[in-house]
């Protein structure tokens, strides 16, 4: 099991990691900002959001969508604020989280479906795991229209898509299990079907590499995987507390990017600056989207 170097601390809750224009960019849920780091570790903050962002993409033009939970929005960089590009709330129910936006600027958002802290408080995980509410996966054009991609996800989170543009694969965390969908020329999704089991783990971000496997976050350990086709774990990486998201990246896309904290719930992740971004070297390079 390898180790990995810690490149930035004092972060509250780190989500949505991207590498754009030669820099690691990312939301910090709680300081309510879009941040980025460049290779040193020093972090700097790219935007203020009012509300917590958390899933980051960028037009073909280069304008930056945000994804902002609680208001259920896309939010569309324009000069230097923010707009509304798509209301999700006719179909994302409960806090928006994880988005991949593809080359054509479509974008792909997935939701929390449900209180999660309340009912793990009341029920516990294996009472959540056991029981708990679907919900949808959202596509978003790149003209702001609303689409519903997937129904019935169990907490559709980290979400990729093959450099071919023809393959979407998606974390659902609540079914320890990551999908494959096959992507139409208009966006639609079809063929919906498991990629991979990942047994007792919750994947949480993810991110694909050129030989075609997925690095898998696993937000109820200190640990990192990555995962073929079919569910084989080819390693596994240590981090200093749970991995909630992961991305390859740096001069030649093997530097692999950790976030991670010591909670993901509300009332410990906003108590401290937990969060870290983590880092170590793999074997094979960035590919595809995000």
């Amino acid at each position: 099991m390898a180790q990995t170097k810690i490149l930035a601390q004092g972060l509250y809750f780190g989500e949505g990691p991207r590498w754009h224009e030669g820099r690691l960019w990312f939301s910090d849920f709680y300081d309510h900002a879009v941040k980025s780091m460049d290779g040193s570790g020093k972090v700097k903050i790219e935007h203020r959001i009012d509300d917590q962002p958390s899933g980051l993409g960028w037009l073909p033009d280069g304008r930056l969508l945000v994804v902002s939970m609680k208001a259920l929005k896309v939010l569309r960089q324009e000069g230097d604020g923010f707009v509304t590009h798509a209301d999700l709330s006719g179909l994302a129910r409960h806090l928006c989280n994880d988005m991949v936006v593809d080359a054509a600027g479509r974008a792909w958002v997935g939701n929390f479906g449900f209180d999660l802290d309340s009912e793990l408080a009341q029920r516990g995980v294996e009472g959540v795991l056991a029981s708990h509410p679907t919900t949808n996966l959202v596509r978003v054009d790149p003209d702001g229209a609303v689409h519903l991609a997937a129904p019935d996800m169990h907490f559709p989170n980290g979400t990729v898509i093959t450099p071919d543009g023809k393959t979407l694969i998606i974390a659902e965390t609540l079914a320890g299990r990551l999908s494959a969908f096959d992507i139409a020329a208009d966006g639609s999704l079809s063929g919906r079907r498991v990629w991979a089991e990942v047994g007792a783990r919750a994947p949480d971000g993810i991110c694909l590499d050129a030989d075609g496997n997925v690095w898998v976050a696993n937000a109820v350990a200190a640990e990192c995987v990555l995962v073929a086709a079919g569910g084989e774990i080819l390693r596994v990486v240590e981090t200093s507390d749970n991995c909630y998201a992961c991305m390859l990246g740096g001069t030649d896309g093997r530097d692999l990017y950790l976030v991670t904290a010591s909670s993901s719930h509300h009332n410990g992740a906003t108590a401290q600056r937990t969060g870290k971004i983590e880092t170590i070297r793999a074997a094979a390079a960035a590919a595809g989207w995000p």
